[in-house]
């Protein structure tokens, strides 16, 4: 199992990536001494076994010494004293948005990072289940691994190679998913709109964001009062 954390890319005028968006790759593992002698390692040999039970404790660990430290070093100078916020989903073993230890560390630095929870059962609005990781594990596919530390290392490379192009792409059709949702007043039945981003892209047409109708908007908020 591995945490991931992406920010979407940034290009410059001339579309030379000027920011990645990946934040990091980080696998729930462990490196600890064999216990026992065996055909592949002598006793004492540091073996990376991966971590059975994810408990909110290793949670916030990662949270705190993972990602934290990761966004910090790459984040853009100039977001730097600006909002940031973390999405994560609804999982059981996450932490509270207003966890003290988190809270604490993520102001550190000069930066002001919140935690924030996607709406439940809205997995179309987590940029990670809405292509991300489909796109990495197709990498991954293509690399032989027959340890944890093959496939870690499998992982980590996927994810490092995995274009900014296609990550910009994903993050666009959250917006678009986002204006769906909208449309649909809430529901999850709809369907993705394409725009054709590949053939927009090469004519240097792409959009930067979706636009969304203020009448849409407007609608939405009457819906919901």
């Amino acid at each position: 199992m591995f945490l991931a954390a992406v920010a979407r890319p940034r290009f410059d005028s001339h579309r030379n990536v000027t920011f990645d968006g990946k934040i990091g790759v980080f696998p729930f593992v462990i490196r600890e001494p064999a216990k026992r002698t065996s055909v592949n390692r002598v006793a004492g040999t540091m073996e990376t076994k991966p971590i059975l039970s994810v408990t909110r404790a290793i949670i916030r660990s990662f949270y705190i010494n993972k990602v934290l430290p990761s966004v910090m070093d790459k984040c853009p100078i100039e977001d730097i004293g600006n909002l940031i916020f973390i999405q994560q989903d609804n999982a059981r073993t996450h932490i509270d948005i207003d966890d003290e230890e988190f809270c604490e560390a993520a102001k550190k630095n000069g930066f002001d990072i919140r935690l924030m929870c996607q709406p439940p059962n809205s997995p179309e609005l987590n940029v990670l289940d809405l292509g991300f990781f489909r796109a990495i594990q197709s990498l991954q596919q293509k690399k032989v691994s027959q340890t944890i530390d093959e496939l870690v290392n499998a992982v980590e490379m996927s994810f490092d190679e995995f274009s900014p192009i296609k990550s910009n792409h994903i993050f666009l059709t959250l917006q678009m998913c986002m204006d769906e949702i909208m449309k649909a007043k809430g529901s999850n039945r709809f369907r993705i709109s394409h725009i054709k981003k590949k053939v927009l892209e090469r004519q240097g047409q792409l959009p930067t964001n979706v636009s969304c109708d203020s009448n849409l908007v407007q609608e939405v908020l009457n819906f919901l009062n």
